[in-house]
């Protein structure tokens, strides 16, 4: 199978991953126990480690990104009133922070650089190297 194939696919997959979890998190964000969001809490920690998790495993930014337009297009398409005039997502604090919440978790993941590759130049690699390299000593 071809690799811009497998990785479409994988794309895919992920946004359709996205779109379950983003709207599970916008259905339950605003579940409170006493003065505690519960399902803020819940949610923004599940939508958080899924694209951590995505991220991490697939070593494609690509697809973390196909994860969180998924996710965040479902918090967008069910936060508008719908047909009978209900929202999902009211305007109140807590209606907010779920939004700029998960806007924000995406965009870290995202943006996180990749700690796998080092640059050259940087005192980490270089120490690397000279632990990978024998003690010659004074042979002469």
């Amino acid at each position: 199978m071809p690799s811009w194939l497998t990785r479409t696919l994988s794309w895919i997959a992920a946004a359709l991953v996205g779109v379950v979890y983003g709207a599970a998190g916008t259905i339950a964000h605003s579940l409170m126990w006493g003065p505690v969001p519960v399902g803020l809490l819940v949610g923004a920690i599940a939508c958080a480690a899924l694209l951590v998790a995505v991220r991490s495993l697939t070593h494609d930014r690509g697809a973390t990104v196909a994860t969180a337009i998924g996710m965040i297009g479902m918090l967008l398409i069910i936060s508008g009133p719908g047909a009978g005039g209900s929202v999902i997502v009211p305007n109140t604090p807590i209606g907010q922070v779920w939004i700029y919440l998960i806007s924000a978790i995406a965009l870290l993941v995202i943006a996180w650089p990749n700690l796998r590759r080092t640059p050259r130049g940087t005192p980490a690699a270089t120490a690397s190297v000279a632990q990978s390299e024998p003690d010659r000593g004074d042979a002469t």
